[in-house]
């Protein structure tokens, strides 16, 4: 069966210690869209493991699978598979023949162009996503079955450097920087690109991702699909143009990997949500707490009280949740849990669980409030307006709950749910019953074991 992991906020939910969570009883774990933007923490044996980009299931010796929905940087995958040999593990990741794969020019350019994008630039970790998801929608892309043939390879980069160079020069009006010369030389990157096939070949890596997926499956194997990202940058229904350029949402899985909607559909979509809301980037965030400069529109840190109460409570959580990106280590904007951000999540994935992590961020906190629904032009409305201006416009509404004190959180997850104090029950039964789905985990630390369980996505 299929097992779906998915981002219901903005990213950083903790998607990766859930895989974790329940990679035990995964034989494949599967990544569906995204690149080395995504940034994942897992900890294992008391390890902690930092990946962008290696399915999060690889450190537990599962067979992780990059599907045909991600985009590759080769450089970046055999460096996280040298580092984690280098500690003790023996990864075993396959990469579909048809992922499309990160060049250096994609990385100058995402750069050029968010500089150039100014109030309209989505916060990129300027490491080429966007640019090769448009070549891939462009049709000029380079696939990673490419890297293995390198007469299609040279073929490729014959046809699309000029492009890219005609790109930065002709369109964004800029040099190109003599450090980064060589990723607009064909014959530099033809060199370095066609020994990353090589290894590829070398390693067995490549495969035909739905085919290899559809075996495990038919041999009633267990697959995790793991997203990227969260649903509110999902490019089709998030707050565009504030967006990622993939689908994180669980229709993302079936186009990323090649297993058929009805393969997916049969099985479980677990909704990860974290128990306030972060995120990186910018774009209109309606439960904001105080803001973060460069990021939140309209923030301006000069002149700001920062031990005004709602300046010093957003410090408290970013610091307690430790909130600043684990790519970049940029500081996360963060608010209250938005709800009707997670109503229009549950509607477009079809949660049939959650997972919901970091209460014990908001531990001693004398009051815990959720964005129940906004008010929009002078109307009540319960779900994320269709276009970002109009979210923008929105106002929260909220609802107050008692706060929980701080306890042994590690007693708690060996406990089990009675455990966790009274007013956390009653503000996760709130979202469970707001959203008609189930609460399958809750995330109590950040350790694996830190987590109360109350059902298995894998159990009959």
């Amino acid at each position: 069966m299929t097992v779906t992991i998915v981002g219901a906020q903005l990213g950083d939910e903790g998607k990766g210690g859930v895989v974790d969570l329940y990679g035990d009883a995964a034989d494949v774990v599967a990544r569906y869209q995204g690149g080395d933007n995504a940034g994942h923490t897992v900890v294992y044996d008391d390890e902690e493991y930092k990946l962008s980009l290696v399915p999060s299931g690889a450190v537990r010796g599962k067979i992780g699978v990059l599907g045909n929905g991600c985009v590759v940087n080769p450089e970046t995958l055999f460096d996280e598979l040298d580092q984690l040999r280098e500690r003790g593990l023996e990864p075993d990741v396959r990469v579909a023949a048809r992922a499309h794969a990160i060049l250096p020019y994609h990385r100058v350019i995402d750069g050029i162009e968010e500089d150039q994008k100014a109030d309209l630039a989505a916060g990129t970790t300027g490491r080429g996503i966007g640019p090769a998801y448009e070549d891939k929608a462009g049709r000029r892309g380079i696939r990673i079955g490419d890297l293995t043939e390198p007469d299609v390879l040279r073929q490729r980069l014959e046809y699309v450097v000029p492009q890219k160079r005609a790109l930065v020069t002709e369109v964004f009006g800029a040099a190109i920087p003599t450090e980064h010369a060589d990723a607009f030389d064909v014959d530099a990157l033809f060199e370095q690109y066609r020994r990353y096939g090589e290894r590829l070949a070398d390693e067995d890596m490549v495969v035909d991702s739905g085919t290899f997926l559809q075996q495990r499956v038919d041999a009633d194997e267990n697959v995790l699909l793991e997203g990227a990202q969260g649903t509110s940058i999902d490019i089709d229904h998030g707050i565009y143009p504030y967006v990622t350029s993939s689908n994180p949402t669980a229709g993302g899985a079936t186009i990323g990997t090649g297993l058929g909607p009805t393969v997916v559909g049969q099985g479980e979509v677990i909704g990860i949500v974290k128990a306030y809301l972060s995120r990186v980037g910018t774009g209109p965030l309606p439960t904001e707490l105080g803001g973060v400069e460069g990021q939140t529109p309209g923030y301006d840190s000069e002149g700001v009280d920062e031990d005004a109460p709602e300046e010093r409570l957003a410090t408290y959580i970013r610091d307690e949740g430790g909130e600043y990106g684990t790519v970049t280590g940029r500081p996360r904007r963060v608010g209250w849990l938005d709800v009707p951000m997670l109503r229009h999540a549950a509607r477009a994935s079809g949660f049939t669980g959650l997972a919901v992590n970091h209460i014990d961020v908001l531990a001693g906190l004398e009051e815990v409030k959720v964005g129940h629904s906004y008010e929009f032009d002078g109307e009540a409305v319960e779900t994320v307006p269709p276009t970002t201006e109009q979210w923008g416009r929105c106002e929260a509404t909220y609802r107050s709950f008692d706060g929980w004190p701080e306890v042994d959180w590690s007693a708690v997850a060996e406990s089990g749910y009675e455990a966790i104090p009274e007013n956390a029950r009653s503000y996760l039964e709130y979202l469970s019953a707001e959203l008609d789905t189930p609460i399958y985990a809750i995330g109590v630390g950040p350790g694996r074991e830190e987590t109360v369980i109350l059902e298995s996505p894998y159990d009959d």
